[in-house]
């Protein structure tokens, strides 16, 4: 089984951007009132969060301008209750704001993001880790992949809204989500038992999809590729909806229809599970 290699997401920032400004710029006034798969979010507040992440990046990490105090600790639950306020409070105010307005700022920030992502040593630390794949240290590409899994994702979330979910499944933009996301996996099955040796078969169909093999050791898991062994179980997820189980928004009970699996339960379980955001 192969490791996985670096990945490489920054040159697609700025294409994210491109075809998020062309779908706001689509949208009729009632589209931006419209329900997301996000809970409590319309259009609208969704474009915010993604202004918000844009803005707060370049303030505390390119400025160094932090604000307010972080979270009460640096465990994971009380990240995420302070991301939640953040969002919140962000959220609220920005109403104040036209649509107009929104995909203005959108369109003048996103290139200075996008040029202070490309900036970041690929295998320096990053100052934030990935929390959600189990990390309490990570390089900066990783923390430019989840960046973009975050953009891809809440732009897709628009795009599912009003209608126009395809320009986010090419492959040479979807692939890479997919293969951010599913580096959680070996932090996702931490309590999974199993013997040394056993390999558990996880595809993502379509075009956009791969495969990848989750393999265990003495006393945690490794995510590889182009292993051509015996496996103990399979999971194949439809890539249709792959990014919605990801990101918390597809339920147990929809998801099932999407998913094909063999072998031992306790082994196939855990992906109803996965999660992929700090949530």
């Amino acid at each position: 089984m192969q490791p996985l290699p670096v990945l490489d997401t920054a040159h697609l920032l700025p294409v994210l951007d491109q075809h998020l400004i062309a779908v706001l710029r689509s949208l009729a006034p009632t589209d931006w009132d419209k329900a997301t798969v996000a809970p409590k979010w319309r259009v609208r507040d969704v474009a915010l969060h993604l202004l918000d992440g844009s803005l707060r990046t370049l303030s505390m990490l390119r400025d160094g301008h932090f604000g307010e105090p972080g979270p009460a600790s640096p465990a994971y639950a009380d990240i995420v209750r302070y991301l939640n306020q953040l969002n919140e409070e962000w959220v609220a105010v920005g109403q104040r704001l036209s649509p107009q307005i929104i995909t203005w700022l959108l369109e003048i920030s996103g290139p200075a993001y996008n040029a202070y992502m490309a900036s970041l040593p690929p295998l320096e630390p990053a100052v934030f880790s990935v929390g959600w794949a189990g990390e309490d240290q990570s390089p900066n590409w990783f923390h430019v992949a989840r960046d973009y899994t975050e953009k891809w994702h809440h732009q897709q979330q628009i795009r599912q809204a009003v209608g126009q979910e395809a320009p986010l499944l090419a492959p040479e933009l979807y692939h890479p989500f997919l293969s951010t996301c599913v580096r959680a996996l070996p932090h996702h099955y931490r309590a999974v038992a199993a013997e040394p040796g056993t390999v558990l078969q996880f595809t993502v169909t379509g075009a956009a999809g791969d495969t990848w093999y989750l393999r265990r050791q003495a006393n945690s898991w490794e995510l590889g590729s182009h292993y051509t062994g015996p496996v103990a179980a399979t999971v194949a997820l439809d890539g249709s909806v792959a990014w919605r189980l990801f990101t918390k928004s597809l339920p147990r009970t929809l998801a099932e229809a999407h998913v094909e699996v063999s072998g031992e339960q306790y082994l196939t379980e855990p992906i109803y599970s996965l999660i992929t955001i700090m949530g």
